[in-house]
């Protein structure tokens, strides 16, 4: 799909898929390696890979992944068991349940987030936003 040279996503891990700007996809989506979206995916997508929504990147529905890195658009709610990393222009609109949280400067996120324990993503606390 990309020849020899696969791309990397911001963590510098292999991209092994592009939904690309423009396309649009509804349904159920799993993967265990890194995965970019950059066009709009409604539905559920239950994965242990790390998710990239890119700048024009939208995404609505329930979302499990190892990790999501976001500067797109994401309305549902989203669990990572590894962290999450919102970066400009991020918007989150629904909760996080992760036990690493980051949100830059200029990210908009309405909603609450719930902390968990790394190992058995337990819950150790809620903060609302």
């Amino acid at each position: 799909m990309f020849g020899k040279d696969k791309g990397r996503d911001a963590l510098g891990a292999e991209v092994i898929g592009i939904l690309g700007k423009g396309m649009t996809m509804e349904g159920k989506l799993t993967f265990g390696e890194t995965v970019r979206i950059d066009g709009s995916f409604k539905g559920e997508i239950d994965a242990t890979g790390t998710m990239v929504v890119g700048d024009s990147g939208y995404v609505e529905g329930n979302i499990k992944v190892g990790s999501a890195i976001v500067t797109g658009e994401i309305k549902g709610v989203l669990e990572a068991s590894v962290r999450v990393e919102l970066r400009p222009p991020a918007r989150v609109f629904g909760d996080i349940k992760t036990p690493t949280l980051l949100i830059a400067d200029g990210v908009v996120f309405e909603g609450s987030c719930v902390m968990t324990k790394k190992e058995t993503m337990e819950t150790v606390g809620t903060v609302n936003y």
